[in-house]
This record gives C-alpha cells, structure tokens and sequence, in this order.
C-alpha cells in the first residue's frame, strides 16, 4: 500500500463508486450465483464438501464479492490480488482444493457481469484474473494440479 512518507500516494477509493456500491449491495446474490456456477462446473463439489463446506465458501465468495468492489471502486486490482495471496494459505488449511476456489471467482466474474454496467467489467477482469493467477501459483506450489493416489498417500501417512 503506498505511504506518503515513502513517496507514494495512497490508493484511490474514487474512480467508480457508483459501480463499487452496487457490488456490495448484491454481494449476496452474486456469491450465491458464484458457487451455483462452480458445482454447475464441477459437480464433484458436492462430493468433496459438505454443507458446511459449501456455506464457507459461500461466506468466502461474499468477502471476494467485497474485496472486488475495492478493486472497481479504484480500478486496481491490488486489492483483490493481495487478498488472494492472504487466503490462499487458509483454504489449504481447510482442505479445500484451490481449483474449486477458482471455480468461484469464475463464478463471481459472471455474477458480477449480470449486476454492473458493461463499461465496468475490465475492472473487474483484471481483479479476478490477477486474484486467480495467485490462486494458481499455490496450486502448483501445493501440489492440487493432480489427485493423489490414495494408495500412495496411505503409504506416507502410515496407516
């Protein structure tokens, strides 16, 4: 974040307002589109969570929703960029693959297409797609681009 001290300006709130308003006031509906849209995509979701599951990342797709209206609101995606690289590690804590997090952003990218005037979805373009390039850096990281074998994986736990 910039600091005056440092020599920079602090980050704009003010380049669309309006459009950042209106992510927030539909924040709900677009985080439920979201995730109806990722088990759309991959209905395995259900298999892999549970009710519980689903709802946290139904709560996780409201503060994305958040986080991509200050990333509008200013027109940077800083905002959204940095809090993929905070919460990246929390999902990998809670099991939860990062894939299905993509899936997510995939989905609140469409969620937000049927809320805001068209002229505002390069903004939010650019904030999804950096959040999900971060979102692909721990995937390779963490080793989700591929399914562990469960007879190896018991080999290394120990039964």
């Amino acid at each position: 974040m910039g600091h005056p001290s440092l020599g920079q300006p602090p980050r704009s709130l003010h380049v669309q307002p309006e459009a950042a308003a209106t992510l927030r006031a539909a924040r709900s509906a677009i985080a439920a589109r979201a995730l109806e849209i990722a088990v759309d995509a991959d209905p395995t979701m259900r298999e892999r969570h549970d009710d519980a599951g689903l709802r946290n990342l139904l709560r996780d797709a409201e503060v994305f929703t958040d986080r991509l209206a200050l990333c509008v609101a200013g027109d940077d995606p800083y905002w959204l960029r940095e809090f993929a690289d905070q919460t990246a590690p929390v999902f990998r804590r809670r099991k939860v693959p990062v894939d299905d997090v993509v899936q997510v952003c995939d989905g609140i990218r469409a969620g937000a297409r049927g809320v805001v005037d068209e002229s505002v979805m390069p903004s939010v373009d650019r904030a999804i797609d950096a959040a999900i390039e971060i979102f692909r850096w721990y995937r390779t990281l963490a080793g989700d681009a591929r399914r562990r074998n469960p007879i190896v994986a018991a080999l290394y736990k120990g039964i």
